[in-house]
């Protein structure tokens, strides 16, 4: 996984954004880092890189604030920390927290376990196929 390198971070951010992850077992991890490799394997090795400098500023970023880094910080704090991205001054932070937070349920919700659970039966018949 492109990401491999920075797992636990991720892990934190997932289970930031989509708390029900924290009761995810290994395979469900697996199923969710294997979604968000399949959409980035084919994206430019520079896309990839900014998205590892990015978690590793996400897990740094906390240090000016609560002398902690991201991973060591509650559910509470790291709400906060990915709000003040969400809501960033800068564009290019926003979008970096979009993209991310993108991958992150597609990863959570992209599993087959997590479409079974809310129902999602998608087929290339459409609407036809619920009739």
């Amino acid at each position: 996984m492109p990401l491999e390198v920075d797992s636990q971070i991720f892990r934190a951010v997932v289970s930031t954004i989509v708390p029900e992850s924290v009761d995810l077992d290994s395979q469900g991890w697996r199923d969710l880092n294997a979604v968000v490799e399949d959409l980035l394997r084919d994206r430019p090795e520079n896309l990839q890189a900014q998205l590892r400098l990015f978690l590793r500023l996400i897990q740094w970023m906390p240090i000016l604030r609560y002398g902690r880094p991201f991973t060591s910080l509650n559910q509470a704090r790291r709400t906060r920390v990915l709000a003040y991205l969400h809501n960033h001054p800068v564009q290019k932070v926003r979008v970096g927290f979009w993209g991310l937070r993108t991958l992150v349920l597609a990863g959570y919700y992209g599993r087959a376990d997590a479409a079974r659970s809310i129902g999602y039966a998608a087929s290339t018949l459409g609407w036809e196929a619920v009739r």
